[in-house]
């Protein structure tokens, strides 16, 4: 019994292992290819260039690969969907794990994360719809096809990430923690506000940053409803267009192997990269504690 148990811990930890290797061995391939395909690029332009470049004509005579305007419509819609999400997941979370009766909590957990289970073409022809038509009205402005209206609908897209993470951190926070607070004549609102928030702050960052993550990394809804306008963005209120947007509409018409179809693969790198960075960033406050 002894000699099998250990031949199944063997076999599983060998398992693990080797996921843990593919996943790794995956990730540096794909960055190798999108440096392969991307760096052709800067054979004919300085990457200072392209990355702060403010003009973005990939098919004019000569051609543009300025990606200034893309980087900042991405900030943009990716800044405003934070302001909506962030605040809303947060008391979202806050309201799972401390408030909401125990027979609802799962109820309502389980009904917020299948919201991440709605394609996102879905959500860009909801946003077409209703928040676009919605947002033309209330501004009283020529189209509702701008940075804010992919804020409101990303914000939406991030919200489950958001509220299941930071449930998950506030719910593991020790009960010796509270009932100390509730022993030294802390009321409910003061425990959460002074105790449980400070003591799940590792993970609500987190939980912040992968959601972002997912936002940054969305196409099909913004390229629907930004307006994908490929200059200087002028406000949250104009159209813009955004680096994930630009890949999506323009690489089934580019020629293989032209400047063009470099320049779309290093808008990729440039997104791995700030993918990458977003990710390690909310794995460093997940274990801010243990570091």
């Amino acid at each position: 019994m002894n000699f099998l148990k250990k031949t199944r811990e063997v076999v599983v930890e060998t398992a693990v292992k080797a996921s843990g290797l593919a996943s790794i061995i995956m990730v540096t391939l794909i960055f190798i290819f999108l440096l392969k395909e991307g760096a052709h690029l800067f054979s004919s332009i300085k990457v200072s260039d392209f990355l702060a470049g403010r003009s973005w004509y990939p098919i004019s005579e000569p051609p543009e690969f300025g990606i200034l305007p893309l980087i900042l419509g991405t900030l943009l819609v990716t800044a405003g969907a934070a302001a909506l999400s962030v605040p809303l997941g947060i008391g979202s979370a806050i309201f799972i794990a401390e408030i909401a009766p125990a027979r609802w909590k799962e109820i309502l957990k389980s009904g917020i994360e299948l919201l991440a289970a709605i394609p996102s073409v879905v959500l860009g022809f909801i946003g077409l719809v209703t928040v676009v038509p919605w947002v033309k009205t209330l501004f009283k402005i020529p189209t509702g096809l701008t940075a804010f209206s992919g804020s409101v609908i990303l914000a939406f897209m991030a919200m489950p990430t958001i509220v299941s993470i930071a449930e998950d951190a506030l719910h593991s926070v020790p009960k010796s923690y509270k009932e100390g607070a509730y022993a030294l004549g802390a009321t409910k609102w003061q425990t959460i506000y002074r105790v449980v928030l400070p003591a799940a702050s590792s993970g609500i960052m987190a939980a912040v940053m992968l959601g972002i993550g997912r936002v940054v990394g969305e196409t099909m809804a913004v390229m629907m409803i930004t307006g994908n306008s490929a200059s200087m963005p002028r406000g949250i209120l104009h159209p813009v267009r955004t680096l994930t947007a630009t890949v999506a509409a323009e690489m089934g018409e580019t020629v293989q192997g032209s400047e063009h179809y470099s320049a779309l693969f290093a808008i990729g790198i440039v997104l791995f990269l700030i993918t990458f960075v977003i990710n390690v960033t909310a794995d460093l406050f997940l274990h801010r504690k243990r570091l």
